[in-house]
């Protein structure tokens, strides 16, 4: 039982990242469907850092500097969607679509050719982290403490009094309520966008480097993060874009995401020799009925997916 809840949590923390990303996003007014993407990028930039930092770089700067060129790269990535659906105000559905799949093809391409120039032998898109994964872990006797557990609880926190005690987090989601009456009271409706999507770009990072260290010392891209990002915004919308909420369902669809890795070590579970298939889809499952019978109570920001138009009333 302890695994158990040594592995919810783990998932629980990568779930309640990326959907405070897309919390924010939504809430500036533009749909976030990229956060997959993101995530996978995110996850490249702080795994090139592992790799290519000094074996004695101390665990606590290792921390750090993995941290910043995850982020580094989401927000570099998120960038591409607030160019093209706040700017140029694109379809934000297609171009969240379309970062979703360009980020696993774009990550596995360069992670292929980065070993290929190494070694032309390897055609692999793996990038191996043993070592500098130590530093995130806390062994605490059997329970094995992830420092993204607390950056987690912190960035939750920091959300709650962004959001709801800033002037700078209600601008943002007049912004995605009525962006026009915004306007008139002279907020900058397109630089509160590009915030929302920015942070979501730094938080869909971080979900991402802290998904491909919960397992094995290794990561191949080609994989991608296993629809995390989708799992991500329907855990955003049982929330119902509310950061304590959506708290609340990240441990819950956590729960069902950690049984799959470790329903074999609890009795009566093994004892019901259920496929581990089963398992795997059991948070996607999950997913689809939460949204079928939530679906019509949901209050999403009503300017959400709508381009800003100056000129609207």
């Amino acid at each position: 039982m302890l695994l158990l809840l040594q592995y919810t949590l783990i998932f629980a923390s990568v779930l309640l990242l990326v959907a405070l990303g897309g919390c924010y996003s939504e809430h500036s007014g533009v749909i976030n469907l990229g956060l997959e993407g993101i995530m996978v990028i995110g996850a490249l930039g702080g795994a090139l850092m592992m790799r290519y930092l000094p074996a004695v770089t101390p665990g606590f700067l290792m921390v750090l500097l993995t941290l910043a060129g995850a982020i580094v790269f989401g927000v570099a990535y998120s960038a591409l969607l607030a160019v093209a659906c706040i700017n140029f105000k694109a379809d934000q559905t297609i171009v969240g679509t379309a970062l979703n799949i360009l980020g696993t093809a774009l990550a596995t391409v360069l992670v292929k050719a980065m070993n290929m120039s190494i070694n032309p032998d390897d055609v692999s898109s793996t990038i191996q982290y043993v070592e500098p994964k130590k530093s995130f872990i806390v062994y605490l006797g059997s329970f094995e403490f992830n420092w993204f557990m607390l950056i987690t609880i912190v960035v939750l926190a920091i959300a709650y009094v962004v959001l709801y005690k800033t002037r700078f987090g209600l601008r943002m989601m007049a912004c995605g309520e009525h962006p026009q009456a915004a306007a008139s009271v002279g907020i900058n409706v397109y630089k509160m966008r590009w915030a929302g999507v920015l942070i979501s770009g730094v938080f869909g990072a971080l979900g991402g480097i802290s998904y491909i260290l919960a397992g094995v010392s290794e990561w191949k891209f080609e994989n991608g993060v296993a629809g995390f990002g989708f799992l991500a915004l329907a855990v955003m919308i049982f929330g119902q874009w509310k950061p304590l909420r959506i708290a609340l369902a990240a441990l819950l669809f956590g729960l069902f995401r950690a049984l799959s890795n470790v329903y074999i070590g609890i009795d009566f579970l093994a004892a019901l020799n259920i496929p581990s298939t089963v398992y795997n889809m059991m948070p996607y499952l999950i997913s689809l009925l939460v949204l079928a019978f939530t679906s019509k109570t949901s209050k999403a920001p009503k300017a959400e997916g709508i381009p800003y138009d100056p000129g609207q009333r």
